[in-house]
């Protein structure tokens, strides 16, 4: 029988003193007890390696690794390291566990062994500093559960929040583990799990719940910025659904349709036209590339044996209209076209 816990939780810390506490009791209540917590300080100037130490020698599950700061891919990579858990939870200093998290997600993965990667719905606090937007993305990464969903829709925006998830070990390893483009390192590891070809799933229950805070990386962090989020997937695109391609169509001519496009002949794909539904537009050019109406589509659509289009309409509420007009094309999600925003 191993030594080796069933699960290892790595949570990388910088500066985390004022949250870190209540990130830790909520794993020390976790109803599964065969966990380590590989806690990572980055080089804290506060007092938050004197709190992992204090509670390491309360408890010897919580393993404290210290290095100079280096940034959140290094602190990452030094914990996953260290890991010895066939599973591997992420967590971080400011976020609250469900006491059942571990034990759940755990049990989902060993009941679903085709799975790399698991996730779990998870709701914002505190209530009264959540924003608009982070409540839209939350409640639709909430309804991505099933790794068709998940899939469907990985190009989007990341399907998952980075501390809600749990991992196989092995599949994250042999997929280069955490990497640094300067681009967000937690949606570019899972669309470098997409393209090896990892299912994903998710417990249909909220296990994890997530601070909203001014602080959060994705406002402060150049990484997390539209352009770099548009290379990522564009270069995605590029080695995964673009393969073989003929032609490519981008539904929508503005701002980020334009900006996908841009990204998108970086990467030599073999952009067609544009589609936009606003007159002025119509007839028009982008990036040299004609501006086509939805009825224009079709006939262009058969011009290739092999094409795809590309949904990249900011705007909200879009999506829902897009897909309909592509499914009274008789075109296939998923096969004919995917949303990219």
């Amino acid at each position: 029988m191993s030594s080796f816990p069933a699960v290892s939780v790595l949570l990388p810390c910088y500066d985390a003193a004022t949250t870190l506490e209540e990130a830790l009791a909520s794993l020390e209540a976790q109803t599964l007890t065969d966990w380590e917590v590989i806690a990572v300080d980055d080089g804290s100037t506060d007092t938050t390696l004197k709190i992992l130490q204090e509670w390491s020698r309360g408890d010897g599950r919580f393993r404290v690794l210290e290095q100079q700061h280096g940034g959140i891919i290094e602190a990452l990579n030094a914990g996953l390291a260290e890991c010895r858990g066939m599973y591997v939870a992420r967590m971080d200093a400011d976020d609250r566990c469900h006491p059942e998290r571990l034990a759940m997600q755990k049990r989902f993965l060993g009941e679903h062994p085709e799975i790399a990667l698991a996730g779990c719905l998870v709701e914002g606090f505190p209530a009264e500093q959540v924003r608009e937007g982070f409540r839209i993305y939350m409640d639709w990464q909430n309804s991505l559960v099933n790794n068709a969903d998940i899939r469907r829709e990985m190009f989007i925006e990341s399907p998952f929040a980075h501390p809600s998830v749990m991992f196989r070990r092995e599949w994250v390893e042999r997929v280069g583990g955490y990497q640094e483009h300067g681009w967000p390192e937690d949606y570019d590891l899972w669309l470098r799990l997409y393209l090896a070809g990892a299912h994903f799933g998710k417990v249909p229950q909220v296990l994890l719940e997530w601070r909203e805070t001014p602080q959060r990386l994705t406002r402060t962090d150049s990484r997390y910025a539209l352009e770099n989020f548009l290379r990522l997937k564009a270069q995605s695109l590029a080695y995964g659904p673009l393969q073989g391609r003929e032609a490519v169509f981008i539904w929508g001519a503005g701002m980020m349709g334009r900006r996908l496009g841009k990204q998108l002949q970086n990467q030599q794909a073999p952009l067609a036209a544009y589609i936009d539904i606003d007159p002025m537009k119509i007839g028009h050019t982008r990036r040299g590339l004609p501006i086509l109406a939805p009825e224009e589509l079709l006939e262009w659509w058969k011009r290739y044996s092999n094409p795809i289009l590309l949904a990249a309409v900011g705007a909200r509420g879009a999506r829902p209209l897009i897909r309909e007009r592509l499914e009274e094309y008789g075109l296939n999600e998923g096969k004919d076209w995917l949303f990219c925003a």
